[in-house]
């Protein structure tokens, strides 16, 4: 290998890893798409282009065909009026004309197939455009998934790289010592009290407290007092008349 072939190659190595360095992906997918975009409109204008000289050259054809029925008719006039000359002269204008319409025809041939031949070129540059954009539309989503996905990556790592990890579960270990150490304090306070006899005061305040509604109901001669405990009736005096009746029952009796 000779000295400037290495040379070339070393500069090559050299440029094309710094440019391919600075190449970004995504930016150029995005400009691929907006230059394929943007040839529409100029394969548009050549198609026009070569559709308006097939349209030119249809036009020069029926001109042609015009004048060579035109000049044909004025032979045959000459012919029959005995006007050899007038005939002659038409006969000469009338092989140029042919010959003109048969470049014509010619030149209208090749239009029309470069014409047929174009349209066939933009359906397949506009298939081909449609598949590189549909490809590049999927890069570019899963670019955007692989950005979120490394950004994931970069949390995750910067859990066990910045010790958050560690600290975390440290931290958690902590709070359920404290916790554990809360609970065993509150049994420990709660067996050494005596819960039995505080159960049995609070018992005894709230017998006493119905004690003292029932009196204010019994002072106010309102409610149903039946249910607490049964109270011994109370004597009711007899009238006088009844007392007297029972005596003299008993003195009739006697005798």
């Amino acid at each position: 290998m000779s000295i400037w072939a290495r040379f070339t190659r070393f500069i090559k190595s050299i440029f094309g890893g710094a440019i391919s360095a600075l190449e970004d992906p995504k930016l150029i997918l995005e400009q691929n798409i907006r230059e394929l975009n943007d040839q529409v409109p100029k394969m548009n204008e050549n198609i026009a282009t070569v559709k308006a000289n097939v349209m030119l050259l249809r036009k020069e054809v029926k001109k042609y065909e015009s004048e060579v029925a035109d000049l044909s008719a004025k032979i045959k006039a000459g012919i029959q009026a005995n006007r050899d000359d007038i005939a002659e002269r038409y006969a000469l204008r009338l092989e140029t004309v042919k010959e003109a319409l048969l470049r014509t025809k010619e030149q209208l041939k090749y239009a029309s197939a470069a014409y047929d031949k174009a349209i066939q070129v933009k359906q397949a540059f506009m298939r081909e455009k449609e598949r590189k954009i549909s490809e590049a539309k999927d890069a570019l989503r899963a670019h955007e998934r692989a950005k979120w996905q490394a950004k994931v990556a970069d949390t995750l790592e910067s859990f066990e790289v910045t010790g958050i990890d560690q600290t975390h579960d440290e931290m958690i270990s902590r709070i359920n010592e404290q916790t554990a150490r809360n609970e065993a304090r509150m049994e420990m306070a709660l067996d050494s009290v005596d819960t039995e006899a505080l159960q049995i005061e609070e018992d005894a305040q709230k017998i006493r407290a119905a004690e003292l509604v029932k009196q204010f109901k019994l002072e106010m001669g309102v409610g149903d007092t039946s249910g607490s405990r049964e109270e011994p009736e109370l004597e009711v005096p007899e009238r006088e008349e009844a007392k007297e009746a029972k005596t003299i029952g008993k003195q009739r009796t006697q005798t």
